[in-house]
């Protein structure tokens, strides 16, 4: 009868390239461990040459043997114990962690800080980069998927006359011509607005939608029409829809990668529902917007203010802050209209100046 000189901990042996197991023993004979089942040898080596798995929780220990074959145990604790006796080996760091709440605590929030700090600090960097080396054909990819997802679900044709549609796309020509990409830039897309009312945004491909409710507000005032196009033609100029698709994308990204299918799942973000989630920009972002619409409008030989003209109408007529859907994606703020006001004067008083 073969025996071990030491009984460790039983188990399952599975012979080299299978995954039939057989009930079995693993014990120490001499200087290594010894596996037998129904009395006979099933594998044997020297300690050194055993690939001893670290304990996580109750996952089942496994110890891989020179000749492929492995002994897999439930008894955690028996290996354990031998583990200290021969080798003064505690168990591993890992199990230690989850054995230990507190540390397993710490550990959490320390992988909660690192994901802050990739999202505060390596995520602008990357989306800098992003943009910088985007190709001309993803922004097309983007503006025209979100402008065709946009009219299946809110909007529809517009219906304006043809002859208001032309003496705003006249202004707009001028306004093109006054920005950095040139009249061919940019497109002036009418639509009826549906549940999002009186509104104007632009998609990153140069494509800029205005609703029909936004011109019945407007009242007949091109000019204020005008200040909120040039603030949408400022958009695109400065790519701060494409910086809020990518910043989107990239925490999208984190996600996807913790619960899986990165790949389609971005693409659709992406072409379907990047630039919706794009419309609403940072405070610096709009704050940008409103000067470069200042200089578009000036330039283009218009009142450069016209922009807070808007803003008063349309809270004069939705009587409340953030009713009317424009400045819940385009946010209004003193600040805002101050800025306005005096980077226009600044700008007159350098041309005077000169």
């Amino acid at each position: 009868m073969l025996a071990s000189d030491e009984s460790v901990a039983v188990g399952e042996w599975y012979p080299p390239n299978s995954s039939r197991s057989i009930p079995a023993n693993i014990g120490v004979s001499g200087d290594g461990l010894m596996v037998t089942a129904d009395d006979a040898i099933c594998a044997a080596a020297s300690v050194k040459q055993i690939e001893i798995s670290p304990r996580v929780g109750s996952i089942p220990r496994r110890l891989t043997f020179p000749d492929g074959s492995v002994f897999e145990t439930a008894d955690n604790d028996g290996m354990d114990a031998w583990l200290r006796r021969s080798r003064g080996t505690k168990s591993g760091w890992v199990h230690g962690l989850e054995a230990f709440r507190p540390r397993l605590f710490a550990f959490v929030i320390a992988v909660i800080l690192f994901v802050f700090a990739i999202y505060r600090y390596a995520v602008p960097v990357l989306v800098e980069v992003a943009v910088f080396v985007t190709p001309p054909f993803v922004p097309e990819m983007i503006g025209s998927g979100a402008l065709a997802s946009l009219d299946r679900t809110v909007l529809g044709p517009s219906r304006l006359p043809d002859d208001e549609k032309q003496a705003i796309r006249d202004g707009f020509e001028r306004l093109a011509v006054a920005s950095e990409g040139g009249p061919t830039a940019y497109t002036l897309n009418f639509r009826d607005g549906g549940s999002i009312g009186p509104n104007a945004f632009a998609l990153p491909d140069g494509n800029l939608i205005l609703t029909d409710d936004l011109v019945k507000l407007a009242d007949g005032d091109r000019e204020m029409i005008l200040g909120v196009l040039g603030h949408e033609i400022a958009h695109v100029e400065r790519k701060h829809s494409l910086r809020q698709i990518y910043r989107v994308a990239g925490v999208t990204a984190m996600i996807l990668l913790i619960a899986g299918d990165v790949g389609s799942g971005l693409e659709d973000m992406l072409t379907q529902g990047g630039a919706i989630l794009a419309l609403s920009y940072s405070r610096a972002a709009e704050a940008e917007a409103d000067r470069r619409s200042v200089e578009i409008m000036r330039a283009a030989g218009y009142e450069p203010t016209a922009l807070v003209r808007f803003f008063d109408r349309i809270e004069a007529v939705s009587g409340k802050r953030g009713e009317v859907s424009f400045l819940s994606t385009h946010p209004d703020t003193p600040e805002r209209r101050a800025d306005v006001l005096t980077y226009a004067r600044e700008l007159e008083s350098g041309a005077s100046a000169r």
